[in-house]
């Protein structure tokens, strides 16, 4: 497999100190304006580069093997047999719209399994490789890892196809469980279609219905491992898979439940009793249901908008006025999330949008369209801040330039190359944020909406077609507009770097920047300190900077 598409992604929160990651929003098709199911992810890793990712389908041989790379470190794991058939898969739907997504969350060291052949990332593609429906994936999935082992820590997976949404979290029995029976537990259920749940790096599914095949599916072995190892005692009907297995410490609350509150905040009344919960402090606070019914539907642009949140108007806000946003405003905040300070441990704030997404995308899936479009993987190889999504149709089997550079990988910069140049824009804006992120959304704002506006009439004449011209039609305009992204992107650099070259602002005009009457750059503007910021500096600094006053 290509090494780009093995870079690191997602680690989880582990232990104190270590970055938790990655994001999961699910919409049912009955939660939808459309009556599509949606789902989203941003994959966030530090130093993380990621292309793409496109497997051809393919016929294979009896006796093809294919060989297992773990997703984070591109460690070789073994080898399986390859499936007679398997799908063309381009990110992370295939061509029968199903798309997977994950977060990490660790749980109990001891159940990892160091002998597996499967990792977490594997698993995904692997998933997608070989399967129609949501169902068949989770039946994929789970074969695989119960024949084969699997390698990862707790995972949390979302699983979706244009009809059913689902939730499956996963771990290991211990490690060296090649001669047992016994070597994984894992616990699936669907979202109801009128509901929206997410996930992001804290387990989330507690006490499930055991009965209830048609809508929970889990190992033979969920509950009788739990006893076996002493951490459940009581009634099969009382068991919780998350209590159990990765009970939530503060930080699982405050730097990974929080970020699901937030999510639910934006389109559910009264999530205000849950906020003990996410702030992590309160041991006998309320839990967050796993799932909650929006009081209106959601569009695509909606969970676009979730993806960008910083915790805003609520009592999480990242205060952008303290020291630690910088003199102008940053929401972010310097990795890693804990930092001590005269033996004192203190956090920051853990917000969806974060600085080290290397990719997040929103998969639109249509059950009433015909399979090559009816899959829309919206697309972004950046903070989902700081990018346009692009369209990317699931029958795709010829991919932007921009999203596969030859030549770009997480050492090696080109302009040509989506990630490194919306990395560049984004990197210039953070500490500077007041003042170039308006430009910066505005630039985001309008081609987003470009391009959800043109997508009913790009669909419409798509529809007209044959199934191979549909799909020449659909992948040729998915192309053509990320390329124009890079192109618009590439302009949005360089027009940050003329205006606020040496913290000065060049003044512009409909568009231009001003010339003096004698052909040169009009004078800059020096705007100085934001008065926030500059009150914050006489009162750390005193007296020290005061200008004498004018004798009289």
């Amino acid at each position: 497999m290509n090494r780009l598409f093995l870079t690191a992604l997602c680690v989880g929160l582990l232990a104190a100190g270590k970055a938790s990651a990655c994001t999961n929003f699910i919409v049912g098709k009955g939660a939808s304006v459309d009556g599509s199911v949606i789902c989203s992810y941003n994959a966030d890793s530090y130093g993380a580069f990621m292309a793409l990712a496109h497997y051809p389908a393919a016929k294979h041989q009896k006796g093809d093997m294919r060989k297992i790379y773990e997703w984070d470190t591109n460690k070789f794991l073994g080898e399986i047999p390859e499936a007679e058939e398997t799908y063309n898969v381009v990110g992370n739907i295939n061509e029968w719209q199903v798309t997977i997504g994950e977060t990490t969350y660790g749980g109990r060291h001891e159940m990892v399994d160091s002998t597996g052949i499967i990792d977490y990332g594997s698993l995904i593609y692997i998933g997608l490789q070989r399967s129609k429906t949501a169902r068949e994936a989770i039946q994929v999935m789970t074969s695989l890892v119960e024949q084969y082992g699997y390698y990862s820590e707790g995972e949390t997976f979302t699983i979706c196809d244009p009809n059913e949404a689902w939730i499956m979290e996963m771990q290991g029995c211990g490690p060296d469980r090649k001669q047992s029976k016994e070597r994984v537990v894992w616990v699936a259920r669907r979202i109801p279609d009128n509901a929206i749940c997410g996930h992001a790096n804290q387990s989330r599914i507690g006490v499930f219905p055991l009965k209830d095949k048609e809508n929970v599916l889990y190992s033979k072995n969920v509950i009788k491992y739990a006893r076996k190892m002493g951490w459940f005692t009581g009634r099969d009907d009382e068991f919780s898979w998350k209590m159990a297995y990765a009970a939530p410490d503060f930080s699982g609350r405050r730097m990974c439940e929080a970020r699901v509150w937030s999510f639910f905040n934006h389109h559910v009344k009264g999530m205000d009793q849950y906020l003990p919960w996410a702030l992590g402090i309160d041991p006998d606070a309320e839990d967050m249901p796993l799932w909650v019914v929006p009081v209106k539907k959601l569009s695509v642009e909606d969970i676009m908008t979730d993806m960008r949140d910083h915790y805003e108007n609520t009592p999480l806000a990242i205060d952008s006025t303290d020291i630690g946003g910088g003199i102008w405003q940053m929401p972010y905040r310097p990795t890693p999330l804990t930092f001590e300070v005269d033996g004192k441990k203190y956090f920051n704030e853990r917000p969806i949008s974060t600085q080290q997404t290397a990719w997040t995308f929103v998969s639109q899936m249509r059950s009433w369209l015909p399979r090559e479009m009816g899959g829309c993987f919206w697309f972004g190889n950046d903070d989902g801040n700081m990018v346009a999504y692009t369209p990317i149709y699931c029958s795709m089997t010829q991919l932007p330039e921009c999203y596969n550079t030859p030549g770009a990988d997480e050492l090696n910069f080109s302009d040509r190359n989506a990630y490194w140049v919306e990395n560049w824009v984004s990197n210039m804006v953070y500490p500077r944020y007041s003042v170039m992120f308006p430009i910066l959304k505005e630039v985001r704002d309008s081609l987003q909406k470009a391009y959800l506006t043109q997508q009913p009439a790009i669909e419409a004449k798509a529809r007209t077609m044959q199934s191979a011209e549909m799909q020449r039609y659909l992948n040729d305009y998915s192309v053509s507009q990320a390329q124009q992204m890079l192109a618009r992107w590439r302009q949005l650099a360089f027009h940050l770097v003329v205006k606020f070259n040496d913290m000065a602002v060049k003044p512009e005009q409909n568009g231009h920047f001003v010339r003096s009457k004698y052909g040169l750059g009009a004078t800059v503007k020096r705007p100085g300190y934001p008065q926030s910021y500059a009150r914050r500096l006489v009162k750390e600094t005193g007296a020290r900077y005061a200008m004498p006053e004018k004798k009289k």
